[in-house]
This record gives structure tokens, C-alpha cells and sequence, in this order.
């Protein structure tokens, strides 16, 4: 732990929390190649890597106050917040992958796959349709609205954790139902 705070990062965090549109470019000025190449080395994904810098800087605009000069740097920060963040994408993209090898849905090649696909399809709604209440409404949105777990969380008016925690339930729930 830190015990002198730099004079820079405290004036950044006022002026952050006192909403100054200067702090906030001085910051991402200052530190935004970096944590742009923290989230690159993670994902391996230019436009994941954007996203995930854009991200870092609205979370630093939008609750400045998490950030504490007095237990780290500004940068060490903002590394930590997208280093965070690239995590969750690995984590998101491994459960998608795992989703898609599970689900496959193949083309149809004659009505013998068609008749197929459209009763995997029923089974696959009907599944949807047992869950618990809550997980369902999160399943929808997450995947057939297309949300993210953040979107997710906040269209149900929950924590993220809570939408994570939902989603990943309601995946096994549906894996075991199908598998059965």
C-alpha cells in the first residue's frame, strides 16, 4: 500500500468528482495508450481492446470516487479496471464458445434435418420456458435480445454480479433439461 498519494492523481480524482471535462482528457491523454495495450495483450482484439479502453474512462468519468489516490496510482488503476474488464470478456467469449459447441444449429439440407431443427428449436423454447422466472427474463434479454450481462443487469434493475450469477444458472439448468 501507498502512503503518500501522488499530488496529480488527487488533483485528477477532485476535479473528476467536481465533473471538470479537463481532468478527465488530461487522464485519458496521459494514460489511455496504456491501458488500451493492457486490454490488447488480454483479448488480442484491436476493437475489444477500444471497447475496453472506452469503458475504463466512462467508469473513471461516471464514479470517479472509486478510484483512491491514497491505496494506488491513477494508472495502476486504470490497468487494474481494464485488466478486469478483459477478464470478463475472456470469461463471456469462453461461455459462448462452450454455448455454441453445445447448441450447434445446422443448416437444414432436407426436410428430414428441417423437421429436426424444428423440434430441437421447440425443445430448446420449451427448456426456456421451465426456467425459474427471473433466470428466464435474463435469458431472454441476454439471448434473444442480445444483451450483455451489464445490459442485462440494468434492464432488470440488479447488480452485474447477480445477471452473471442468473445467466451462467439458467445455462446449466438448460444444459441439464437438454441432455436429459
Amino acid at each position: 500500500m501507498r502512503t503518500l498519494p501522488e499530488s496529480d492523481d488527487v488533483r485528477l480524482r477532485e476535479g473528476l468528482i467536481a465533473g471538470s471535462d479537463e481532468c478527465l482528457a488530461e487522464a485519458y491523454d496521459t494514460h489511455s495508450s496504456l491501458v488500451y495495450g493492457v486490454a490488447l495483450r488480454m483479448t488480442g482484439d484491436r476493437g475489444t481492446a477500444e471497447d475496453i479502453t472506452q469503458d475504463v474512462f466512462v467508469e473513471l468519468w461516471t464514479r470517479p470516487e472509486r478510484f483512491d489516490p491514497g491505496r494506488a496510482t491513477l494508472r495502476g488503476w486504470l490497468c487494474l479496471v481494464a485488466r478486469r474488464r478483459g477478464i470478463d470478456w475472456l470469461r463471456r467469449r469462453t461461455t459462448q464458445a462452450s454455448v455454441h459447441v453445445v447448441m450447434p444449429v445446422p443448416e437444414p439440407q432436407c426436410v428430414e434435418d428441417h423437421l429436426l431443427a424444428t423440434a430441437a428449436a421447440k425443445e430448446v423454447r420449451q427448456a426456456v420456458a421451465e426456467l425459474p422466472e427471473t433466470h428466464r427474463r435474463a435469458v431472454l434479454l441476454a439471448y434473444y435480445d442480445g444483451l450483455t450481462y451489464r445490459q442485462v443487469a440494468q434492464a432488470l434493475g440488479i447488480p452485474e454480479g447477480t445477471a452473471k450469477w442468473r445467466l451462467r444458472h439458467a445455462l446449466r439448468l438448460l444444459g441439464e433439461h437438454l441432455t436429459a
